[in-house]
């Protein structure tokens, strides 16, 4: 690792807690809606429609901000890994998936499956300008950190850490196998493409764990 002097070691350690705490902030703002929205039903509903209703401010700003402390989180990276492998092209992966995660909360997908309450008992037929565009950031975040996973695979592979590049590999494979499966059966769709989010962005807190913990150890 390129020498870092003790103050940029602050700042990137700062940076990469953004990337750690990032998943959890998600999920436990997400559950928490689960018992407090009227109507929503996570076995029908996908975590993204709570966007939607008077409340939908609430996950819109959770989309945001998680992918705020996922930019920050690639921003330490790549200070971090300037010059070694995975910290250019995996530092952009994690920082284009932060960015895709903004916008999914900037733009909402269509209501439908009666929620928000007197939305359509129906699922959406057709898809708006601004679906089609949470649909297309939210797809694109998730790719990002496919190919990221393969990037920091070679990356701990290369360093002899078979167990993360492990987990790399098992994490790229395992996320779309579940986005997959998902849309095969919408009678537990939220379910199953809640559990694909959680572990492609917990992959992302994770690594940000394990770098900031190799600063700790310089």
């Amino acid at each position: 690792m390129m020498m870092i002097n003790k103050q940029n070691y602050k700042v990137i350690r700062m940076l990469l807690i953004g990337g750690v705490i990032s998943t959890p902030l998600f999920y436990v703002v997400a559950i928490i809606q689960l018992f407090t929205r009227t109507g929503f039903d996570i076995r029908l509903h996908a975590i993204s429609t709570l966007t939607l209703g008077d409340a939908g401010w609430v996950q819109s700003a959770n989309f945001f901000i998680t992918g705020l402390l996922a930019v920050c989180a690639a921003i330490g990276v790549r200070r971090l890994l300037r010059g070694f492998q995975g910290g250019t092209w995996g530092a952009l992966l994690i920082g284009i998936y932060g960015i895709g995660m903004m916008m999914a909360g900037l733009f909402r997908p269509d209501p439908g499956l009666s929620f928000p309450p007197g939305a359509p008992a129906e699922a959406p037929t057709s898809m708006s300008g601004q679906a089609a565009l949470h649909s297309a950031a939210f797809f694109t975040a998730f790719i990002c950190l496919i190919v990221a996973n393969m990037v920091f695979a070679r990356r701990f592979a290369s360093q002899g850490e078979r167990g993360w590049s492990f987990y790399c590999i098992a994490s790229c494979i395992l996320a779309p196998v579940l986005i997959i499966v998902g849309s095969m059966n919408s009678a537990w769709i939220g379910v199953i493409m809640g559990s694909a989010g959680m572990v492609a962005f917990g992959w992302v807190s994770l690594l940000a764990a394990k770098l900031r913990a190799e600063t700790l150890q310089v």
